[in-house]
């Protein structure tokens, strides 16, 4: 078969959540490169606007501006509804990126703080996942299924040396949710996989990249952090025809850092 075949997103409609920055944006930006049809959220509307516009005038594919804040189960419904109007004929592909962080001391440790953690990272894309379903059974078929892509850490396969208790819990249980919708979605044409990133230059990374990068990239074996690329291909080739026999996975992108030696 033809790799520009084997690997082509051209004319999927993809959903991005978390999709205005970071991660989610290197994600959007990769698929939208290769002719998708690509919808992000975020909370903050005017940024959701504004990447949506410029993704859509670099072109080929096209972005569209979905703003919703996933912590609250009403937005969701909203969103849901939204892309119901817009795509009555179905999604390709779900990428669960939103997500969110807290650290502080155990003794200090706060419930709101571990709940946030817990709702966005894992509960409510459970929900989100759950109410898309339809959508994505339009789509889905043997020979071309629909895809959940959950964004998940390499913190949900080792223990973080910060103090970030609920985000590597919450990761982890990503990963475990991961494989158990794997089972029933895959006999509904609609397979779902988790990819762990490593350090990447996110706005969730960037303050622990600014005070420890050095000392990252030196227990990095490719001797970098993840770049944009790394992380749009990973996706795309699960949302391809390269990965349509691919399910109930947990693929790390990490350069290798969370099997090297500690230095």
């Amino acid at each position: 078969m033809n790799v520009n075949t084997l690997f082509s997103v051209k004319d999927k409609v993809v959903l991005v959540t978390g999709g205005s920055r970071g991660i989610g944006l290197m994600i959007a930006s990769g698929f939208v490169s290769n002719g998708a049809k690509v919808y992000i959220s975020s909370r903050s509307a005017d940024v959701c606007d504004e990447v949506a516009k410029q993704l859509t005038q670099t072109g080929p594919g096209k972005c569209i501006s979905l703003p919703a804040d996933l912590q609250n189960m009403s937005d969701i419904k909203a969103l849901v509804g939204k892309l119901n109007f817009l795509e009555p004929d179905g999604i390709n592909v779900l990428i669960n990126n939103a997500g969110a962080n807290w650290a502080q001391p155990i003794d200090k440790y706060t419930e709101s703080g571990f709940n946030k953690v817990m709702s966005l990272n894992l509960t409510n894309i459970f929900f989100l996942s759950q109410k898309l379903i339809p959508l994505l059974e339009k789509k889905a078929t043997k020979q071309d299924p629909a895809r959940i892509i959950n964004i998940g850490s390499v913190d949900g396969n080792t223990v973080s040396q910060h103090p970030t208790f609920a985000y590597g819990a919450s990761k982890a249980g990503l990963h475990h949710l991961t494989r158990g919708m794997s089972i029933p979605l895959g006999q509904r044409n609609i397979t779902v996989n988790a990819v762990a990133p490593g350090p990447f230059q996110s706005k969730m990374m960037k303050e622990t990249l600014d005070k420890h990068g050095q000392e990252i990239v030196k227990k990095v074996p490719m001797g970098r952090i993840g770049e944009p690329d790394d992380m749009a291909g990973v996706c795309i080739y699960l949302s391809s025809k390269a990965g349509n026999y691919v399910n109930g996975s947990v693929i790390v992108v990490d350069g290798g850092s969370s099997i090297s030696p500690k230095l």
